[in-house]
């Protein structure tokens, strides 16, 4: 296992070193990503339940989302799920352990809800600009 991973890190480095000649006219984007900014076992666990309903979500290519995790000591985490740096969803977790699962799908809910609302807008902005063109 860890000699596959190092095999594909290798690889992926020598392509980008390779790559890297023409990178003004061949840009790279990474995108559809959830990025794991968390410190708790609450923030770990909520990030897999997260993202396992991330990858199954289609059409995610161009957005990434990032799930950042404030510690109160004496009063549980506050997580925080952005979505293209556009805050989307936010929740507080006590100090036990109570619906993880359940929150991050109500945070995938609020996600894919507001990944129609973005579709809609593109749509409505070039249906409008096909209706100045007349």
């Amino acid at each position: 296992m860890i000699y596959k991973l190092k095999k594909i890190t290798l690889l992926l480095i020598s392509i980008v070193l390779f790559s890297t000649q023409n990178t003004a006219a061949n840009e790279i984007e990474l995108s559809g990503l959830v990025i794991d900014r968390t410190l708790t076992r609450f923030g770990k666990d909520f990030t897999f339940y997260y993202s396992g309903y991330w990858r199954e979500l289609p059409y995610t290519q161009g957005h990434n989302v990032t799930i950042s995790e404030t510690v109160f000591p004496q009063a549980g985490t506050l997580l925080v799920v952005k979505l293209n740096d556009k805050k989307i969803y936010q929740t507080h977790f006590g100090r036990r352990m109570l619906a993880v699962e359940k929150r991050a799908e109500q945070a995938m809910l609020v996600t894919i809800d507001y990944l129609a609302y973005l579709q809609a807008q593109q749509y409505n902005n070039d249906f409008d600009d096909q209706i100045d063109g007349y």
